[in-house]
């Protein structure tokens, strides 16, 4: 059976989505590269932007930090980059990838050590990492991801980097360290304490004061040189980092640069 309409009903269906595609087609898009430890935090943050810059779609493309960069490097159409530390955008900034003048820190975190939830090899201490029964420990892949290289400065300030890596699992990203405890395919892994509170459910977090790389864990952001949309990667970074970004970055743990 053939449904038929009426001018005027046909008419006004026609001018909605003529309207509606109009919008979507006028919808300026703002593509955010940041590191995968932001993931959470930065979908809260984009969709309460967008709610302020009703005619913005923010995309994300999380990753580790240094594929995220070479993404650039290579030419991806990024306009805000954030990374998990300050050697990935010191990189950035030494290439001319980044606008110098709008880089600012925006965020800091801390590294823990995590096991898999109801593990019985009696981790409670870095140093318990050393046991016989301890095989396999998950690390970013310190080549390009920063909690691997957070991993090794604090495992060597506590001379134990040598007598750990024979048992290193390297990892993609922070989170595939996550997937890799939560899974219980590795006995231990070093993450950042806002990845360890996403997952605190899979996860038990191991006492570790002691945990200290050689650097603040601190997160900076900018906005990319060959960005099409400047003004507008401003104003999300001036919201990442206004009281609404900040509240919403503390609610997954982050804490702020003194």
């Amino acid at each position: 059976m053939i449904l038929r309409s009426s001018p005027r009903r046909l008419a006004a269906w026609l001018a909605i989505v003529w309207l509606g595609c109009s919008a979507c087609a006028d919808a300026a898009e703002l593509l955010v590269s940041a590191a995968a430890s932001l993931t959470n935090a930065f979908k809260d943050i984009g969709s309460a932007f967008e709610q302020t810059e009703t005619d913005t779609k923010v995309i994300f493309n999380f990753a580790a930090s240094g594929p995220l960069l070479a993404q650039i490097e290579r030419g991806a159409p990024v306009d805000v980059f954030a990374t998990a530390d300050q050697d990935t955008m010191n990189q950035a900034a030494a290439k001319g990838l980044i606008q110098p003048d709008t880089r600012s820190d925006f965020a800091a975190n801390q590294l823990v050590l995590v096991t898999p939830a109801g593990s019985k090899l009696g981790i409670h201490r870095i140093q318990d990492l050393t046991q016989a029964e301890v095989k396999r420990i998950a690390i970013g892949n310190p080549a390009t991801v920063p909690v691997g290289r957070y991993t090794r400065q604090a495992l060597a300030r506590l001379n134990l980097l040598e007598s750990l890596q024979a048992r290193f699992v390297n990892a993609d990203s922070v989170r595939q360290v996550v997937d890799y405890v939560a899974r219980g395919e590795v006995d231990a892994g070093f993450v950042f304490l806002t990845d360890a509170l996403v997952a605190k459910d899979k996860l038990s977090q191991v006492a570790n004061a002691d945990l200290q790389p050689d650097q603040p864990i601190r997160y900076p952001i900018a906005v990319v040189a060959s960005s099409k949309q400047p003004a507008l990667a401003i104003r999300f970074i001036r919201f990442v980092t206004g009281p609404e970004g900040r509240r919403i970055l503390n609610a997954y743990g982050f804490t702020f640069p003194e």
